[in-house]
């Protein structure tokens, strides 16, 4: 009996994990890059806002692993449309629902919020 070398399942699989592999990493930076591109070319609004609702996603944070959190503000217009912003942690935390302003966006890129009228 003469083993001429792995058996066909190995070498399929020993082939396409690290195609996958490389596969989704491409899909990843080119998603990126293509939403980058994206918000590049939007034009920048600075248009008034009314802050509606405030949200965040954490994400890992098991065993030894940290955790990272994602904040989210969803701002609407004086028309009722409504846009979700993915902002920075110390932007997150000078605003609050109910908080009026100027807002300003480029594509799905959160620029600033400026509060108008808080009476303090």
């Amino acid at each position: 009996m003469s083993f001429g070398g792995p058996p066909p399942l190995f070498s399929f699989f020993f082939t396409l994990i690290p195609v996958l592999v490389v596969g989704i990493f491409v899909f990843v930076i080119g998603r990126g890059l293509f939403t980058w591109m994206k918000n590049n070319a939007s034009d920048q609004v600075v248009t008034a806002a009314e802050i509606v609702s405030k949200r965040t996603l954490v994400s890992g944070g098991s065993g030894d692993t940290s955790a990272h959190t994602t904040y989210y503000v969803t701002f609407q217009f004086d028309n009722g449309n409504r846009v979700e912003l993915r902002v920075r942690g110390t932007d997150y935390g000078l605003m609050a629902e109910g908080d009026q302003g100027q807002l300003a966006y480029q594509g799905t890129r959160f620029l600033y919020f400026n509060r108008v009228g808080t009476g303090l």
